[in-house]
């Protein structure tokens, strides 16, 4: 019956977080948040079991490690960014929530469990308004040889008081397509999007 109920317990706060998950579309969603909690709460049961009253942390001491790889699968690089870090995280947080539960510790499962929930919930909303002053953006244009704007682009980025760095140059035929990472407020990305519009040279543009 307390292997069951720890099961249960397993199953409950694990579907909690997955259900965010899942409700955010992301790689590890709804039954994966689940199965690794039950999968944690399983081994730190045989790990008890298998290891003795001598070494009760036998198996539960490699599911820190084990679950490592599998954080390392939802986690990809696109556009100079790299996403799904708070996923993997997630992962990491509920296997240790799975390993509360199979040792007994429930209160401290619950409260953590609690934990990850409102840092998924209600979080989110601050790192939107964090954004808001701060934020990085790679601006791609393309505009043609004979009408080099990449000087022009990155006076008006000075200008505009903007952060930026240069990513790449790349030379196809007669047109040129250059990329800067840009650092700075929501504000002023909508100016350089408006002062971008009016130069006519560029060919075209993504912010």
């Amino acid at each position: 019956m307390e292997i069951l109920i720890r099961f249960l317990l397993a199953i409950l706060w694990g579907s909690l977080v997955g259900a965010e998950r899942e409700y955010r579309s992301k790689a590890a969603g709804f039954r994966t948040i689940i199965m690794i909690s039950i999968g944690a709460c399983f081994f730190a049961n045989m790990s008890a079991a298998i290891g003795g009253p001598n070494n009760p942390d036998r198996i539960a001491a490699n599911i820190v490690t084990g679950i490592g790889f599998l954080g390392a699968g939802v986690i990809f690089k696109a556009d100079n960014r790299i996403n799904g870090v708070t996923t993997a995280a997630t992962i990491w947080a509920v296997a240790a929530v799975g390993l509360g539960i199979g040792t007994g510790y429930y209160f401290a499962s619950a409260c953590g469990s609690l934990l990850i929930l409102f840092v998924l919930a209600v979080l989110p909303s601050v790192e939107t308004t964090i954004d808001k002053f701060n934020q990085s953006r790679e601006l791609i244009v393309h505009f043609s040889v004979r009408q080099d704007q990449t000087a022009a682009c990155e006076a008006l980025l000075t200008e505009l008081s903007l952060k930026y760095r240069p990513v790449k140059t790349i030379k196809d035929d007669q047109l040129l397509r250059v990329s800067w990472l840009v650092q700075g407020s929501d504000q002023t990305f909508r100016t350089l999007l408006a002062q971008l519009k009016t130069m006519e040279a560029i060919h075209y543009f993504e912010l």
